[in-house]
């Protein structure tokens, strides 16, 4: 059993994670970031992602990477189309270039970040099994290929079901009412032309009777959909996702009545996997624990119906690292100036969150998201 020291240890290499090891680098601080995942490629990193202005855009200028960042834009990708069951339009938006939340594909973001580290900053394969705490603010962890690794500061940015979490509380996500299923169309244009025309170029919505239908076209012209249900959290294990005909048949069950353009958004999908929507309690905060602390999902894990998950794991880690860059020679000092801000920050997008999810979600969810595209407050937070 090998146990070495590194003196700042981010587990997770998400984009929260990589963009503290990118500005703490830009600041003349080293970090050592450690994976599960084998590589870079060991799987797809989802999809497409609207970076909003003061959030995950001024990360990445406090990265030096938002020139680059907008080298990789999707092109039209700001365009929004929301239709009702029976597939009428009720509202549409171009992408006039002018917005401030452009769509970038998460794994081309992913690759910004990783290749603005310096080579070795990330350690692959490296599955934490369980952290400790030692004296003085430093902490231990273990990994499942044996290995371990102590460290002066600790930074939880393991996501979801984070193994750090534990070390400064004892929250857990909860289930929130809502399932999805995953899906993908891929070569759209030329094997799905219908479900291209019906989504559009950029972000898309069917609402209505408490579920939907949400979808993005892909830098690559796929597809890639969410079914969103309201079930129960076993509802998921009634279904055989290892037969895709017949998970799409269970899932088709739930948008009986509705237009057969949407309904070939699911019967046409080329892939189906099964998604449980948690989220962690709004407000959720800790006491300060020396030498640990968290940023993103471990933080303040949420529904992804206000689209602020990534924002704000980058922005997490970007106001993280500036604060340990603004306190050199007091660690403590940087984590309390950090968490001071995360917190409120945090529990006021975490119910924005929990709203939309009740809105869009609703009785009268098409209703109210048509009068919110149509009549809302100029530069209120919209759901994507």
């Amino acid at each position: 059993m090998s146990t070495h020291h590194v003196p700042v240890a981010i587990i997770g290499a998400g984009l929260g994670g990589l963009t503290a090891a990118r500005v703490l680098h830009v600041h003349g601080i080293a970090s050592a970031v450690f994976e599960a995942e084998a590589s870079p490629e060991a799987r797809t990193q989802g999809g497409m992602l609207d970076i909003h202005e003061a959030t995950g855009q001024q990360a990445l200028h406090d990265a030096g990477l938002h020139d680059a960042f907008l080298r990789i834009v999707h092109e039209g990708g700001q365009a929004m189309r929301l239709l009702g069951p029976d597939g009428t339009v009720r509202v549409e938006e171009a992408d006039d270039g002018t917005g401030g939340r452009p769509e970038v594909d998460r794994g081309a973001l992913r690759d910004l970040l990783l290749d603005s580290l310096p080579a070795g900053t990330i350690r692959w394969g490296r599955r934490v099994t369980g952290a400790r705490a030692l004296t003085d603010g430093r902490h231990e962890v273990a990994f499942a290929d044996g290995s371990m690794v102590t460290t002066d500061l600790l930074i939880g940015a393991d996501g979801a079901w984070s193994r750090v979490r534990p070390l400064v509380s004892d929250a857990r996500p909860a289930y929130t009412g809502i399932s999805l299923a995953e899906t993908d169309l891929v070569e759209t244009d030329v094997r799905h032309p219908d479900g291209a025309a019906t989504v559009g170029g950029g972000f898309f919505m069917a609402l209505g009777r408490e579920r939907g239908i949400l979808a993005h076209r892909e830098s690559d012209a796929s597809l890639h959909c969410y079914s969103v249900l309201k079930v129960d959290a076993d509802w998921l294990d009634t279904i055989d996702f290892s037969d895709p005909a017949a998970a799409k048949a269970a899932v088709l069950a739930h948008f009986e009545g509705w237009d057969e353009g949407l309904r070939k958004l699911i019967a046409d999908a080329d892939t189906i996997t099964p998604r449980r929507v948690h989220a962690l309690p709004v407000g959720h905060r800790w006491e300060r624990v020396p030498g640990v602390t968290l940023l993103g999902d471990a933080a303040h894990l949420m529904s992804p119906f206000a689209g602020e998950g990534a924002n704000l794991a980058m922005l997490d880690g970007a106001r993280l690292a500036l604060s340990l860059a603004t306190h050199p020679d007091d660690t403590e000092a940087a984590l309390s100036a950090y968490e001071e801000d995360l917190f409120p920050r945090s529990e006021e997008t975490a119910r924005d969150s929990a709203d939309s999810l009740n809105t869009m979600f609703g009785v009268r969810g098409l209703e109210e998201m048509v009068a919110f595209f149509t009549s809302g407050p100029a530069g209120e937070q919209a759901p994507a």
